[in-house]
């Protein structure tokens, strides 16, 4: 009896012990699996980090399409650790501020229209059955939730009166409708102009967008629509160019668009140029602008019309059109970012110690930048003599001691005689604080471009490649001064057709204050 006895025991203790055994090696496994599984996300999350330092490059549509790649990779993987934990009975969902890994939560923005929702206590005491209490504390807890998109109408209504005394009609007045014919309002017609340039969804999808909500607006109505805010806005567009003609100091880069060619059954290639300026790197306080041209090609003829009246230094790609440009009224500032590209192409085919050289001391370039963004132009120029002067000398020496023992056909040949052909260009912003080191500011103004080509696929002619460049000047200068662009431009369609003339400086988003706040300043 007492052996069984022994023997149940020794059983159940073996069990224990498997159990135990067991339950470690799973919590183990799990263990790895999240530690695999947060290894996956740094990885991923590093490497998009590199593609949007990289996305601005030659390739920057595939590395568009690589970011969006990882965004879903990402959202996947955090989807999955979201799920495991909210099924595991034993492991709470974390508050955010107890993963010292994760961003801090921002607070819910100010401003938003607020429901509340009030759950009452019950009348009695689930414990003792009593029904007096003392008043605590509530418990508040907010959320964000989304509204569906929705169109309202707005009735204008203009009083009138009758004077007794010698029967004069008096009334209120309304301001004037951006289009009269069809009557939208500013607040309609900005959402579309916003949705088709800035969030690029092409007007048939808008159309059905908007018969999801019972609302009949058909494509041709709202491409007419497009078409006369694109002419009330000029006014502002021709003043943004002319603010960019004016300053010495400009970034310019080009892109193609297809556009449809009926005549020939197909689409042609046009091109969209940029030309940006940005003094923020130096403390400029001349208003940041960024103007869009459209041409049918890529003749150096164009950007030669659109520079006409501007004197001072431009930043730009190695394009030969601009040759003709640099001379007494335009100095040319070449970019190293596309030299350091060249090197960066060159390591892409095979493993080359020449090129990680050159990229390192180009690199110690940037980093003297990193350190002096953001400083008075006289600092900037003073430390980049002091600094960044030697490290440029040594490189354009070591090149050409270098290039020599180089097959002059292999591409890193080809690098090397890139940056040395445009020396003295590259060499422009040494001396000069208002210089940057590379054109990267006029390919990210590029940028939605590129994002745009994807929805839009082509411009619908000429004309239409027009209206995109002219509307993106407009929408990506007021982004430029941090502003909401449908905010922005409904205000403006508000007040536009009534402003005088000679005050629409007042509505350039530099200078731009909504009516509600003048009302209130008067």
């Amino acid at each position: 009896m007492a052996w069984k006895q022994r023997r149940c025991t020794l059983r159940t203790s073996y069990l224990l012990c498997a159990r135990s055994s067991l339950n470690r090696r799973r919590n183990s496994a799990q263990e790895a699996e999240v530690s695999k599984r947060d290894s996956i996300i740094g990885l991923l999350r590093a490497q998009l980090e590199l593609l949007r330092h990289r996305q601005h490059g030659p390739s920057s549509e595939k590395i568009d399409r690589k970011i969006e790649q990882f965004e879903l990779m990402l959202e996947e993987i955090e989807a999955s650790r979201a799920e495991a934990d909210a099924r595991s009975a034993n492991s709470p969902l974390p508050e955010l501020d107890d993963e010292p890994d994760k961003p801090k939560r921002r607070p819910l923005p100010d401003g938003l229209p607020t429901e509340e929702l009030v759950y009452a206590a019950p009348c009695n005491c689930p414990t003792c059955g009593g029904t007096s209490f003392l008043k605590a504390a509530d418990k508040v807890v907010q959320v964000m939730e989304h509204v569906p998109a929705s169109v309202k109408i707005v009735r204008h209504i203009e009083k009138r009166m009758v004077c007794k005394d010698c029967d004069t009609t008096v009334s209120g007045e309304m301001p004037t409708l951006p289009i009269g014919r069809g009557k939208p309002g500013p607040g309609l017609l900005a959402h579309i102009m916003v949705a088709k340039f800035d969030d690029h969804i092409p007007l048939y999808r808008l159309s059905e967008m908007y018969d999801r909500l019972g609302i009949d607006i058909s494509r041709s109505v709202m491409a007419d629509w497009v078409g006369r805010v694109s002419v009330l806005l000029s006014p502002l567009i021709l003043l943004i160019r002319a603010h960019i003609a004016a300053v010495d100091r400009i970034h310019t880069d080009d892109t193609p668009v297809d556009v449809l060619d009926p005549g020939r059954g197909k689409t042609k290639t046009g091109r969209v140029w940029v030309y940006v300026f940005d003094g923020s790197g130096y403390q400029d306080p001349t208003p940041r602008a960024v103007a869009y041209y459209y041409s049918p090609d890529r003749k150096g003829a164009h950007p030669a019309d659109h520079l006409a009246d501007f004197s001072g230094v431009m930043h730009a790609d190695g394009y030969g059109g601009y040759k003709k440009l640099y001379g007494n009224q335009i100095v040319e500032a070449a970019c190293m970012a596309h030299v350091r590209r060249k090197f960066h192409d060159v390591i892409k085919l095979k493993p080359s110690p020449i090129a990680e050289e050159a990229l390192s001391r180009i690199g110690a370039l940037y980093d003297i930048e990193d350190r002096i963004r953001g400083m008075p132009a006289a600092e900037r120029q003073m430390l980049r003599q002091e600094h960044a002067g030697p490290i440029l000398r040594d490189l354009k020496f070591w090149i050409e001691e270098t290039l020599p023992t180089l097959p002059q056909k292999q591409k890193l040949a080809e690098a090397m005689r890139y940056a040395l052909s445009r020396w003295a260009a590259l060499s422009v912003y040494i001396d000069d604080g208002r210089v940057e080191i590379d054109n990267n500011i006029a390919e990210r103004a590029m940028r939605p471009l590129g994002i745009g080509r994807k929805n839009w696929l082509f411009a619908g002619s000429d004309k239409g490649g027009e209206r995109i460049a002219d509307i993106l000047t407009i929408i990506e200068t007021a982004k430029q001064h941090g502003l909401n662009p449908e905010v922005y431009l409904t205000d403006v369609l508000t007040r536009i057709q009534d402003h005088p003339t000679d005050r629409l400086e007042e509505l350039l988003p530099w200078q731009w204050a909504p009516a509600k706040d003048l009302h209130e300043a008067a």
